[in-house]
């Protein structure tokens, strides 16, 4: 089934916050609703002091974005409201899409302020955009970012995401299946996410399983007659060491091993898991299953799993359900929405908040991002954001600085540098090729093998250069200079 076919039977657009249409309103009331303005998506911290994240949600978006139109019905609802003018009705029943957008690809590693989306385009239309545009790429970008840390956690072994039980919602559930696989995931419980997004669906069984039968070990041995290729046996439901593994061990030898299978193993849900696996682990070994699998589940995530690991637990894979679904750790991306220039006189003007708080003031101007690479190592160096019509170095010495303390600076040198934003609509025509998820997933492994391992840390990870060119600094010093908030510090 295709993404668009399943999705939406829905219309989406009045999914904005009110003052979205509010302000249009008001723009087209001033006569502004062709004043062509920028916007930035970018988020300012990465959840669980993490150093980067993995962004996704970027399909979702445009097939909101192709969708996009108001309906009678819409047109109806707005008009009850009585607050709009039947001038704007109109503007809306005959809407449509012509905004340029530029994003980084799903799958992409990213850091805090440099732009993930870019919209160009009227103002009426660019602001209407917010709700959606933070609603995808937050929740997902979210997700597929846990959902990294905790495989990166598992050193290798493979991860399924359980969580569609606790997930907040239905499309929680589902898109929160396909970001956990595009960060890393192998698989998920949930059968409709492979349906729908491909997503490889698995499972076994419950402790319902057992408890239907008269013994344990006759539960097991139903299953194991059932799916002898998959017999991984749920083995806490009465008592791990004395009754389930032995019991597993039994049904084993009478129904797989006489027909050579080999794909075989034991869950364990509760109880103190690294005790439990070693013990485990050595009465499989000992009864001749060396190739016995044990896969663990339990209110898991990056933390646990680490500690585990690192008490010699004997596992091969786990079950991550709600502290990966929902982020329970930290379950807010904080991706923003921000005007970033304005049309005046033909040419676009660099516009700026202004905060008390450093890390609410925003990088002024249309931009874009480039990443440099080692030549030597292949692996990331820095980012620059630079005004649009700028270009990056190429192959010179460079010296980058820190935006805030400017005094820290790095010059590089033997690199290669590449764009990271990409045009997705010229003039509200899609012009970007979606990837297939396998695609996305594939990339943001490679992504992830061009950063250093120390930025993978959990505890005080190494912290990336993001730097602004000289001409963005300047401009931005600018903006704070005649907002009455100069910049503290200069470059050099």
């Amino acid at each position: 089934m295709e993404v668009k076919e399943f999705m939406d039977k829905n219309n989406y657009t009045l999914l904005a916050d009110f003052y979205e249409l509010a302000m249009g309103n008001g723009y087209f009331d001033q006569d502004m609703q062709d004043t062509i303005v920028t916007f930035d998506m970018f988020f300012r911290s990465v959840p669980d002091q993490g150093a980067y994240a993995i962004i996704a949600g970027l399909e979702q978006l445009v097939e909101y974005l192709e969708q996009l139109h108001f309906s009678d019905e819409d047109i109806e609802f707005l008009r009850s409201k009585k607050v709009f003018s039947e001038g704007f009705l109109d503007y809306l029943k005959n809407f449509e899409f012509t905004c340029d957008m530029w994003a980084i690809p799903e799958g992409t590693v990213a850091f805090p302020h440099e732009p993930l989306v870019v919209v160009r385009g009227p103002v009426i239309q660019a602001q209407l955009l917010e709700t959606m545009v933070l609603l995808t790429i937050n929740h997902q970008s979210m997700i597929a970012t846990k959902a990294n840390r905790i495989c990166y956690s598992a050193q290798g072994r493979p991860v399924v995401e359980f969580g569609s039980r606790r997930a907040q919602g239905y499309s929680g559930a589902n898109l929160g299946a396909r970001a956990a696989y595009i960060g890393g995931c192998a698989g998920t419980a949930n059968t409709l996410a492979e349906k729908i997004y491909g997503v490889p669906a698995v499972g076994t069984m419950a402790h319902s399983w057992v408890q239907m039968f008269p013994t344990e070990k006759e539960a097991f041995d139903a299953f194991a007659q059932t799916y002898p290729h998959n017999c991984i046996l749920l083995v806490d439901t009465y008592d791990v060491l004395k009754q389930g593994v032995p019991n597993a061990i039994a049904t084993f030898d009478q129904y797989l091993k006489p027909k050579g299978i080999k794909n075989m193993g034991i869950r364990i849900d509760s109880g103190d898991i690294a005790y439990l696996s070693k013990k485990a682990r050595k009465m499989l070994d000992d009864a001749g299953y060396p190739y016995a699998k044990i896969m663990a589940s339990n209110s898991l995530d990056e933390f646990v799993i680490e500690a585990l690991l690192t008490q010699g637990a004997k596992l091969d894979s786990f079950g991550v359900g709600e502290r990966l679904i929902t982020s329970k750790s930290d379950p807010v991306f904080g991706g923003v929405y921000k005007l970033t220039s304005v049309e005046r006189d033909g040419q676009l003007e660099p516009t700026i908040k202004i905060s008390e708080n450093i890390s609410k003031i925003t990088t002024p101007g249309f931009k874009k991002v480039y990443r440099f690479y080692d030549k030597e190592t292949d692996k990331a160096l820095a980012d620059l954001i630079t005004l649009h019509d700028e270009e990056a170095p190429q192959g010179q010495d460079f010296e980058i600085f820190h935006p805030l303390y400017t005094w820290k600076t790095r010059t590089l040198s033997n690199y290669t540098v590449k764009p990271l934003l990409e045009r997705i609509y010229d003039k509200g025509k899609l012009v970007y090729d979606l990837p297939k998820l396998d695609q996305i997933r594939h990339h943001a492994q490679e992504e992830l093998d061009r950063l250093w391992d120390e930025m993978k840390r959990f505890d005080n990870p190494q912290d990336y250069h993001v730097d602004l060119s000289q001409k963005l600094w300047d401009v931005r010093s600018k903006l704070l200079k005649e907002h009455g908030k100069a910049s503290s510090v200069k470059k050099n």
